[in-house]
């Protein structure tokens, strides 16, 4: 496993918080969706937003991969989902970027999430049997997501 590193540096390392899911199987377009949506929110509102999620509650607007994506009652927006999975895997992320933020002395509170990203990882590959003798291609790609979480400066 190669070692993955976080593309932000950040200006002070006291008063940051940082996590990171190595190669989750998830959709990579949902989870650059919910990251897009996550960023400069507080740790408390992203993990209720997550909860939303996952209860079917509130909608992921999904702003880039948008084509043939059934319209929801989005405010400011009309093309949404319910990506579950992703975000019960991102949840996991973030309850761990909360932890870390606690282990250092820092209040989970009053973090910001600064930076939010979804980064492709390894494709595994296998291959179904088909008729005649044949095999075509079954692929998995994974996701990279990465959480930058400082003390917001303005009250």
């Amino acid at each position: 496993m190669a070692r993955i590193a976080y593309s932000y540096e950040p200006k002070d390392e006291t008063k940051v918080a940082k996590a990171m899911g190595y190669e989750i199987p998830m959709s990579f377009k949902h989870a650059v969706e919910i990251c897009r949506e996550l960023k400069g929110k507080r740790i408390p509102q992203a993990m209720k937003f997550l909860e939303e999620v996952i209860e079917m509650r509130t909608p992921v607007p999904m702003r880039k991969y948008k084509k043939k994506v059934a319209h929801k009652n989005i405010p400011g927006w009309y093309a949404g989902r319910y990506p579950q999975k992703a975000a019960k895997e991102i949840l996991k992320v973030l309850k761990n970027l909360k932890a870390n933020a606690e282990y250092k002395g820092l209040n989970a509170d009053e973090l910001v999430i600064v930076h939010a990203q979804a980064k492709r990882g390894r494709c595994i590959v296998r291959y179904v049997p088909r008729a005649f003798g044949r095999a075509v291609p079954k692929r998995k790609q994974l996701t990279t997501v990465e959480f930058v979480a400082e003390v917001s400066e303005v009250k």
